[in-house]
């Protein structure tokens, strides 16, 4: 079976997960900009990597997390069908909050048009600025967004020892997807705001992953509830990026790679179940 870590086995364990997530996310330019591979192949690798967790490791979750408040409330209150929907009305929250987020994002600051880099002289300001007057994005706008990402990484890795007590397995593939979801966050974020991302977004990016696993070391997770509801609130966020950012137009994805990168998610997560049972 896939047996888990002892408590201080699963907080190093999430420390050294931690380390490789604060590693990808600082080296996502580079890695989107490998040479000789497009950046439309890994990002359409990453992309079917994404969905097939969606489907096959993060909806099944959702469901268990549903079952387990249900079961710790049972002694508390009498079940009804508005507390079975309560984990998917929590997703159903963030996934909202997110959505608004890049709905104010993308109405306040105007990406660079296709095919111009954040370091490249772009049409409108030639200055490689992602607004069209040459000038930086809202700040306010900027540090809302920012900080709802902060806040989802912090979960990511808060949550990070209790998957590895879990089940090594499935926190391996679990992290596996975050990684490579950081990259194509990544290249969104560096798009809406070109001139503030590069210089302050990714490290904090990659600090507040930092800052979640320290906050599990202090206070750990310990009710059934808070973390059933805590991973709703971060699969609803999950569910709207990996769609959002890793479904992209056809211009920039490329259909064989988004079903290599599905088959070899689904295959390993496949054969982690099959022997786990």
């Amino acid at each position: 079976m896939d047996g888990g870590l002892t408590t201080t086995g699963a907080l190093v364990g999430a420390l050294v997960i931690t380390l490789l997530l604060v590693a990808l996310h600082l080296a996502a330019p580079r890695l989107r900009g490998l040479p000789l591979v497009p950046e439309r192949v890994t990002g359409s690798f990453a992309g079917g990597l994404a969905v097939a967790y969606v489907f096959l490791h993060l909806l099944p979750e959702l469901a268990e997390g549903n079952e387990a408040i249900g079961e710790a409330l049972s002694d508390v209150v009498e079940p009804t069908p508005l507390l079975d929907l309560s984990v998917f009305l929590v997703a159903l929250a963030g996934f909202a909050a997110f959505y608004g987020l890049d709905r104010l994002a993308r109405s306040r600051a105007h990406p660079i048009p296709a095919g111009v880099g954040s370091g490249g002289r772009g049409a409108g300001d030639r200055g490689g600025g992602g607004r069209r007057d040459g000038g930086p994005e809202p700040a306010g706008v900027y540090w809302l967004h920012l900080g709802s990402f902060m806040v989802y990484n912090a979960l990511i890795t808060y949550t990070m020892a209790l998957r590895l007590e879990t089940g090594v397995a499935f926190a391996a593939l679990f992290a596996l997807a975050m990684g490579l979801h950081f990259v194509l966050t990544d290249r969104s974020l560096e798009e809406h705001y070109p001139h503030r991302f590069p210089r302050s977004g990714r490290v904090l990016l990659a600090a507040a992953l930092l800052l979640g696993w320290g906050a599990d070391a202090l206070v750990a997770p310990t009710s059934t509830v808070l973390v059933a509801l805590l991973t709703a609130l971060l699969g609803g966020s999950i569910l709207l990026n990996v769609f959002k950012e890793e479904l992209p137009s056809s211009g920039r994805s490329s259909y064989g790679w988004f079903l290599a990168g599905l088959g070899l998610y689904a295959g390993l997560l496949t054969l982690v179940t099959a022997l786990g049972q």
